[in-house]
């Protein structure tokens, strides 16, 4: 072969493995456009007084009318700060009248919960006293953090204040132990970048979810937890979920019609293992729970290899589960189960029993950190607790 031969040839190999990355570049500007980057805070920042404060009382069951209720409660880590049940117990034995949302991530939204009544994580946090812990008032929980022997720890995080036991310091510490919990993800080393941080398959999806409109609402680094939206644009919402009720969303609070089955958003960080999804729970699978997005808000289903390209992509969007989301002075280890690759100790099988869990959890020394009926098969993540250490250690 002549040498202008050997150039032309090689230019035409070149062609197709140049459009691959011009189309990468498009598509990651796109993204930095509609998306954006997030970053885990400094690991100094985990160490602040506030911050170690927030986290003890974040985990504390004691802070509870029951005793028996922390925010952790309905906040697991094998859940990715989320609760994999419907609806969430609590202190006085009702159940939540809404799923409740991650944790990670949630201080990045200008409000919380599913209607953007919270103003900030300390507002959530000081009005789940008479929530879901269950007390009378928030000042009920004073006399109980003084003889639960945080008083020293409350003026080491506010030195400033003559009374810092208080529940409005209650809330913030809570803020700032959650404002550590940020989970970058391989989207995020995508979008900085790292062209191999996301598949072929993850890419398309990308593609995907911006060009039918997804990224309309779901915008900002989080991809979305920003606006309230009517949930049914173009179909009733309760008809393609199957929901029992039909919750008349921000309308509850405003009685404005135009505010009937509004909901904040749903930011997606972590949502492939933030389910079941919804307001309501009602639809436990990811794939689902796309298409029924695209019936109700969009007018249509989405093809099968549309639907599966996007819920790849929403993969992309998992972090890990920060390594201080636990309560203080204790160890946890995640166990991830999938189909054909289950640790070694446990039973074989698809399934496991709890109690079978439990026996095996015990011979290694460790304890299930939450209680479930029974596991999930596969893609089931557990959270060990090894027995509690000195204070402050890791």
């Amino acid at each position: 072969m002549h040498s202008t031969e050997v150039a032309v040839f090689a230019a035409l190999v070149a062609l197709p493995v140049a459009g691959v990355a011009a189309d990468d570049a498009a598509l990651r500007q796109d993204a930095l456009a509609r998306f954006g980057v997030i970053e885990a805070v400094p690991e100094a920042t985990v160490l602040r007084p506030d911050v170690k404060l927030g986290q003890a009382l974040f985990w504390d069951e004691r802070l509870s009318a029951n005793g028996q209720t922390a925010c952790a409660s309905c906040h697991l880590p094998e859940d990715w700060g989320a609760d994999r049940r419907r609806f969430s117990p609590d202190a006085r034995g009702r159940n939540t009248a809404r799923h409740s949302q991650t944790v990670f991530n949630a201080t990045l939204q200008p409000t919380l919960r599913w209607t953007g009544d919270r103003t900030s994580a300390a507002h959530q946090a000081e009005r789940s006293l008479t929530g879901s812990m269950g007390f009378d008032s928030p000042e009920a929980v004073v006399p109980l953090l003084r003889r639960l022997g945080y008083e020293a720890d409350f003026q080491a995080a506010f030195p400033q204040e003559a009374e810092p036991v208080s529940p409005g310091n209650y809330g913030k510490a809570i803020q700032a132990y959650e404002e550590t919990l940020i989970t970058p993800a391989p989207f995020d080393r995508y979008l900085s970048g790292e062209d191999d941080a996301l598949s072929v398959e993850q890419k398309e999806g990308l593609r995907v979810f911006s060009q039918v409109g997804c990224g309309d609402c779901h915008r900002g680094p989080l991809l979305g937890g920003r606006g309230l939206r009517r949930f049914g644009v173009e179909k009733d919402y309760w008809i393609a979920t199957g929901s029992e009720r039909k919750d008349p969303g921000l309308f509850e609070s405003t009685q404005v019609e135009s505010d009937r089955y509004r909901f904040r958003v749903s930011m997606l960080r972590n949502v492939a293992r933030t389910g079941p999804y919804f307001h309501d729970g009602s639809v436990s699978d990811l794939e689902e729970a796309v298409q029924v997005m695209a019936d109700v808000q969009l007018g249509d289903r989405l093809p099968e290899a549309q639907a599966r390209a996007i819920v790849a992509f929403l993969e992309s969007l998992t972090g890990e589960v920060p390594p201080h989301y636990r309560k203080p002075g204790a160890r946890l280890v995640l166990i991830e189960f999938k189909e054909g690759e289950l640790p070694q100790g446990p039973p074989e099988s698809a399934k496991v029993p709890r109690t079978a869990m439990l026996e095996w959890g015990s011979a290694a020394g460790l304890v299930l950190a939450s209680e479930k009926p029974d596991l999930l098969p596969y893609q089931t993540f557990l959270v060990f607790q090894k027995s509690a250490g000195p204070p402050g250690a890791p």
